[in-house]
């Protein structure tokens, strides 16, 4: 086996876009990954399970809010970069329990930097901190634009903003103690081993099992969603061409209404499951809209596409198709995953005025 040209820290490795994202960049000979999780529910490990055995993956459990843990990784891997996923990203989980947002996404941010800024008088030549965030810090579009890297922030929700926050303190930590950081905003993203309270799986394990589909207010809310493996190039390119101090984004230019998503994983369902047409639209169920809900996301990739030369390789109709058919073929992964403290019931009511 050949031995990796580099060694990355990846935090949150466990987790949806980032166990993809490591899952890639072993089997390519990309990087040999220390990847430390604190494998909350988020976090499986059996997202990792091909790579059991490989030399180029090393799975550590652990905080990133423990600043002993993260300069001890550094100091013992000397990694050539740091690649940063972990966060809490569900928007209901935050309404409810906005603490554990800041904490994670806010702290933990920090603690990474600052372990960051230490290392840097003994990191290798072009190291690299990649600081992986959403198109929500920018609030809520109207009927027309796109969000762009000189976007100003608007954040609408406890994520969000955590968010947001974590990304002014990369740029900070770049312009003020030079620590080369690159600051990457997605739309939404699908494909595999994404956790279940997300709305493509929950659709879709709810289509299958014909349990009710939840959709907020009358679902017009509009969202640009991105194939998880597209992001996952995205992010690599950032780490390879990035300028440091810059912001990319990264986006599907694939905008559609939340009930017509909806629709369409209802349709996917029916025509792989031999159900009849239309059997899943029947579940559709109309429920209260959350607090804060913003309209519409977009995003405008045009920096990404000349500076990085990324380009999204797939399109809405594609991604979802392999999309639904991973999970139908891996129920096991399904119901290992719902069988813990998450069981699919809605979250996110909050206390609203």
């Amino acid at each position: 086996m050949t031995t990796p040209a580099r060694t990355l820290l990846v935090t949150g490795g466990a987790g949806f876009i980032g166990s993809n994202f490591v899952l890639s960049a072993v089997a390519s000979g990309f990087a040999k990954i220390i990847n430390l999780d604190k494998l909350t529910y988020a976090g499986n490990p059996a997202n990792l399970e091909p790579l059991r055995g490989n030399s180029s993956h090393v799975l550590v459990e652990g905080d990133i809010c423990d600043a002993a843990l993260v300069r001890r990784l550094l100091a013992e891997h000397r990694p050539d970069g740091i690649v940063h996923f972990a966060a809490e990203s569900h928007v209901d989980r935050s309404i409810d329990s906005p603490d554990a947002f800041v904490r994670t996404n806010v702290v933990g941010t920090f603690t990474l930097l600052d372990a960051a800024r230490a290392y840097m008088a003994e990191a290798p030549p072009g190291f690299r901190f990649v600081h992986v965030s959403t198109d929500e810090v920018f609030g809520s579009l109207g009927e027309e634009g796109h969000f762009h890297p000189e976007s100003p922030y608007d954040p609408s929700s406890p994520y969000s903003a955590s968010k947001a926050s974590s990304d002014h303190f990369a740029r900070a930590y770049h312009r003020t103690y030079r620590v080369p950081t690159i600051v990457t905003n997605c739309s939404n993203n699908y494909g595999p081993m994404q956790f279940p309270e997300k709305l493509v799986p929950l659709m879709i394990l709810n289509c299958v099992e014909g349990k009710p589909l939840p959709v907020y207010g009358a679902g017009a809310n509009v969202r640009d969603w991105l194939f998880v493996e597209d992001h996952c190039n995205g992010v690599r390119l950032a780490l390879e061409n990035g300028k440091p101090g810059a912001t990319y984004l990264f986006g599907g230019r694939a905008e559609i209404t939340n009930l017509r998503m909806v629709e369409t994983i209802c349709d996917l369902v029916d025509e792989l499951t031999g159900k009849p047409a239309g059997t899943s639209r029947t579940l559709i169920t109309f429920v209260k809209d959350r607090p804060g809900h913003d309209l519409r996301y977009a995003v405008d990739a045009t920096k990404a596409e000349k500076e990085l030369g990324w380009q999204r390789s797939c399109d809405l109709a594609d991604g979802l198709r392999r999309t639904v058919l991973w999970y139908l073929e891996n129920k096991s992964w399904c119901s290992e995953i719902t069988s813990g403290r998450y069981r699919r019931e809605r979250l996110g009511l909050g206390a609203s005025t």
